[in-house]
């Protein structure tokens, strides 16, 4: 698994019982060389290459080839969690790494919570036919489905097209709202409020290793600021102390006030 990664993905390998391997990023996503040395004969692996959640670097084409290569060779999985794979907000989404897969290994993740609505508690898989039996009955048995007007519903919406001008509008949308928070960010920019990168729907700060970005991130809704720690989606240390601000809520008249509540909380904990 990729490290940093998904902190609720980690903890649920864990509770199926399986050993996690964490595995470096780096500007091309997941390392694949060092997974391969840290764990060659992994049952599976699991990667977000369109978005790295939480830093954001698209997977390049010759480790996607390299990770399904894998795959074939040692008869593992490859999980890939596209998470945000339709909210690509600059230039072009690589095309999802399933559609390289000619051996039948890739598991294919999607949601449609970041896209929709999370209340909808709607996602979907994409499995090779051999297992796609096995994987429903698997599915019906860990919890109820969505009611069935809720996904004939996303279904019409899908099919009359409704779905990619919604996209459309979003990506619009939101990546306005992640020029303003970083133009902002920028403008206050410190040795202590650093801009790391753009990350899917969110915007990364760095902090200075001496700050607990848990502790930023509690004192920071007295002001109703959510960001979220960095240091947890690190499995082996020294974790990176930083922050996740999201845009997809930014209101652009308070974000000069927000950054400046932002940056003077963080002074204080230096």
């Amino acid at each position: 698994m990729e490290d940093p990664g998904f902190p609720l993905t980690r903890t649920a390998l864990g509770l199926a019982g399986m050993t996690v391997a964490p595995v470096p990023v780096d500007s091309d996503g997941l390392d694949v060389d060092a997974g391969i040395r840290i764990s060659p004969e992994a049952a599976l692996a699991v990667v977000t290459p369109g978005q790295q959640a939480p830093l954001g670097m698209t997977m390049s084409l010759s480790r996607r080839l390299a990770l399904l290569e894998w795959a074939k060779h040692y008869g593992g999985w490859v999980v890939e969690d596209d998470y945000l794979g339709e909210l690509q907000l600059k230039g072009r989404a690589a095309p999802a790494l399933a559609s390289l897969d000619n051996d039948g290994r890739v598991l294919h993740i999607g949601t449609f919570s970041k896209t929709i609505s999370p209340a909808l508690r709607l996602g979907f898989l994409v499995v090779p036919p051999d297992v796609a039996g096995h994987f429903g009955d698997v599915a019906a048995s860990l919890a109820p489905a969505p009611a069935a007007p809720v996904q004939h519903a996303v279904t019409e919406f899908m099919h009359e097209g409704h779905y990619l001008r919604h996209l459309r509008r979003m990506k619009r949308l939101y990546a306005t709202r992640q020029e303003a928070l970083v133009r902002a960010l920028k403008t206050h920019a410190t040795e202590t409020l650093r801009l790391q990168a753009t990350a899917g729907t969110a915007v990364v700060i760095a902090l200075p290793q001496s700050v607990s970005d848990i502790d930023i991130a509690v004192r920071a809704r007295s002001y109703a600021l959510a960001p979220v720690p960095l240091s947890p989606w690190y499995a082996t240390g020294p974790a990176q102390q930083g922050l996740m601000l999201s845009v997809t809520n930014v209101n652009e008249g308070t974000l000069a006030a927000d950054c400046s509540r932002l940056q003077e909380l963080i002074h204080q904990r230096r």
